[in-house]
Order: structure tokens, then sequence, then C-alpha cells
């Protein structure tokens, strides 16, 4: 379904703003916001607070212990779910149309009488410990937390945001209750939502969930900072059968003016699909990894290039060669002005098929306004791409990639280890699609059916709707 879709700016009787797209094709409505703070705001030496408050405030609140509060999400297939990046917590609420007032107050009572009983803390502690086990033997994991601790050492960016073996054990419910007291409040609150509801309605609804909170956070201030200089590399040992490469250096910041030059190069460079740089020179030509990818990563105080691959740990130092030259001569050369021209074009369509369903929608707009860009990004992003000429291209390959690569390698050693008994007969291993590390969370699966759209997104205007008396 082809849809011209309007975004509206939506100021509630109580104040409240949001970013709103009246969409009436489907009776389903999809919210998504995010308060400032997130992991940032975790004591710094109890990483994994505002984590486990992401896993506890759908865990029961006012008169409703869990098991009720779950019963009652579930009679309404309501969708309730918080999560905590580096610089935000956020949130993900979506029902049909018909259990909107529900909806709506449940979510009013997580986040403003949660309940933190023993029992679920104890249990959702359990939890987050076991996928701490887990991540311990998963070497994409261990390579991504090791380049953050690398390039940002002892800076919030440089903690573990789901928290560590030492730290969740001593996350008690004071804790908790401190963390959503600094970080939950309207003063940091960004609100994006896509569905069926009039603005009248939607005011009342938002006013209903988020009105009685606090008015201003009162957050610790979380400085700038520089990702560690190129080039280093540091190794840790794993034993797994292939070995995993991540690598990145300082980025680009999403307000600054570099940026878009910096996507497009990006893309050249290691973007997703089967034409970038790295997939052809890695992949094709020498068999050297299954899948291999760059992305920009930008955050409230800093930005990033990070990449990820995998390989036999015989052959780590052949890959880890090749995308360092591969690297230089971007920087040396840059793009020539096909490449730049494909990379464009690439850009400019796949805007369109990742605003294809509602959450995907919601997400969009909600980032969008944390990264403080204006309501009509969305119509002006193929003219800006279309801006970036091949001189600025060159110029902001030679920004990031001149400095060479900060790399982190988790395996085996490629030397011989003769300790290790020879192991007999043909060993066989399926290569792992490389992962990236996550900007913002992925669209969480529903048992209603997403809308699915081929989008073309409009400003509409302000609705301001009447102060309540």
């Amino acid at each position: 379904m082809i849809c011209a879709t309007k975004i509206q700016r939506l100021i509630s009787p109580g104040g409240i703003e949001a970013w709103f797209v009246q969409e009436a094709t489907v009776p389903l409505i999809a919210m998504k916001y995010a308060f400032g703070g997130g992991a940032s705001q975790d004591p710094a030496e109890k990483p994994g607070v505002g984590h486990l408050v992401s896993g506890l405030l759908g865990e029961g609140s006012g008169d409703l212990d869990s098991k009720s509060f779950h019963e009652r999400l579930d009679r309404r297939a309501i969708e309730l779910s918080f999560t905590s990046s580096r610089d935000q917590f956020r949130g993900s609420l979506r029902m049909l149309k018909d259990n909107k007032d529900e909806a709506f107050d449940l979510l009013r009572m997580a986040l403003t009488s949660p309940r933190f009983d023993a029992p679920d803390v104890e249990r959702i502690r359990a939890a987050v410990l076991a996928n701490l086990r887990h991540d311990s033997t998963n070497p994409s994991t261990l390579a991504d937390r090791k380049f953050f601790e690398v390039a940002f050492n002892d800076h919030p960016y440089g903690r573990q945001a789901g928290g560590t073996f030492e730290s969740v054990p001593k996350i008690d419910v004071h804790d908790l209750k401190d963390y959503v007291r600094r970080v939950i409040a309207k003063d940091t609150l960004k609100i994006a939502v896509f569905g069926d509801v009039d603005p009248e309605t939607l005011g009342k609804l938002l006013d209903k969930s988020f009105g009685s909170l606090a008015a201003k956070a009162q957050l610790t201030e979380v400085a700038d900072v520089v990702a560690a200089k190129p080039p280093q590399r540091v190794y840790v040992p794993l034993d797994v059968p292939q070995t995993v490469v991540s690598f990145g250096g300082p980025g680009v910041r999403r307000s600054e003016s570099d940026f878009m030059a910096a996507d497009v190069v990006n893309q050249i460079l290691g973007g997703p699909g089967l034409s970038s740089r790295l997939f052809r020179e890695v992949r094709e030509k020498r068999g050297l990894a299954y899948s291999i990818r760059e992305t920009l990563l930008w955050m409230d105080h800093s930005a990033l290039f990070v990449g990820n691959t995998g390989t036999r740990a015989d052959r780590v130092g052949e890959t880890v060669e090749e995308i360092d030259k591969q690297v230089r001569r971007m920087a040396e050369e840059g793009p020539t002005q096909q490449e730049l021209d494909e990379a464009k074009s690439y850009l400019k369509g796949s805007q369109i098929l990742a605003l294809d369903t509602s959450s995907k929608l919601a997400q969009a707009l909600l980032q969008y306004q944390v990264d403080k860009l204006p309501i009509d990004c969305i119509e002006k992003r193929s003219a800006l791409l279309g801006a970036v000429t091949l001189e600025d291209a060159k110029k902001v390959a030679q920004r990031l990639w001149g400095q060479g690569l900060l790399t982190v390698i988790v395996g085996r050693s490629p030397l011989p280890q003769p300790s290790r008994p020879p192991r007999h007969g043909p060993q066989r291993c399926r290569p792992q699609p490389s992962r990236l590390p996550r900007h913002q969370p992925h669209p969480i699966d529903l048992c209603v059916r997403e809308v699915t759209f081929g989008a073309r997104l409009e400003v509409a205007g302000s609705i301001r709707l009447p102060q309540s008396t």
C-alpha cells in the first residue's frame, strides 16, 4: 500500500509534545518514546542499573503485582517494553485502537509507580547474569565490549551498559528507585506516534501517561569525548571456531555538516549490500570472510565508525591487512565519481525500504527528535544527499580513515598450540554473519500484524490542543 504520510507536531493540553502521523488503514497505534540519560546515568561503580530498571518497569506497578500486570497486557494484546541505550532510556507501546485507554493507563502505572518487588528483582537479576554468562563466550559481544572499552576508557561510554558480573549482584532496590527518580522526567521526553488515533484523543492519552511525571530530570553531566586515536590493535584470546574482528575509530557526529558526506563514503567503503569495497575485496576476491560491514555510530557526546567481520584464525592476519589496505586507499584517494553517484542513489532508495512498517516509522520519527533534526528532515534528505560532491567525499574520507584503525581481534591464536591434543576428522564451521553495535532497539514483533507502507513522509504542520483547565 502506497501512502503519503503527514507528520504533525502535536502539543497536548498538558504541554506534552509528540511527532504524530495519523494513519487509519488498520486499527493499530504504535508509540516510541525516550528519556535522556540511559546507561550513561548508571553509577560508575554499578553499571547496569538502567538495564535492570528496563527489565523491571513492566513487572508490576501500583496495586498490580507482576502476574496481574502481565495478565492485563496479555488480555488486550498490548505490547509494552523498555530498553536502556547509552544516552536514552527508551520505551515502546503498541496496541489495537480499541485497547488504547487501558494501554496508556498501564504505561502510566509502569512509569509512575513501579513496584520492584523482591522476587521480581531477583528473577530479572538472574536473567541478566545468565545473559552475561552467555555473552562471556560470544566473540562478537566480547569484541564490541573491548572496542568501546579501549575507545572510551573511563568515560561512561566505555562501561558495559548491561552491567558486569561484579556490578549486577550489588544493585539494590534503592538504586533502581533512584534511577527512575532522576531519569524519568518530562523535560527530556521525546515521543513519536503512528496509527489510528485522532489528535484530540492522542493529546488526552499523552497527558494520562506522562502528565504526572517530574518536570525536570536530575541527570549527571556527561562530558563530550573523542574516541582513542588510532592505530591500535588489541587481541583477546577465546577458543572458538571463528575469529571475530571489530575495527573502527573516531567518527562524525550527526549534527556536523560533514555527516551526509560521511554517510555516503561509508556506504562506498563498507555499507550494507554486495557492492562495498570491503565486501568486494575481503569476501568476493579473497574469500576471507562470509560478510563484512562498517557503519557510522553517533551518540550524544561522541561518534564512531565501527566495522565487524569474522574469519579463520589462520587467516586473520591477511584479513586485517586487507581491511587496513582498503581503509588507507579510501583515505588517500577517496571514492570515484561513479561510486559516489551509485552510493547516493542507493541511500535515497533505501530510506523508503527502511520506513515500511508502523513500528519502523515511529522509531525513525523518535530518532530524528533525539538527533535534534527538523521535522521536515525526511523531505530534505534526498536533496542533502544529492548535494554531496566528490570533493566533500574525499575530504571526509581523509578525516575518517586517515589515521588508521583501532582493531580488536577475539579468537584463537593463529600460532600452533602443541599442548592442545589434535582433533581428528574434518572440522566444519559455518561462518557467522557480522554483527554491529546497535544504536537503537530493533522493532519488537507483535501478535498483531504490522501494516506495511511504501511511505512518503510529509510535514503537515503543528497541532496545539487547548490547555486543560
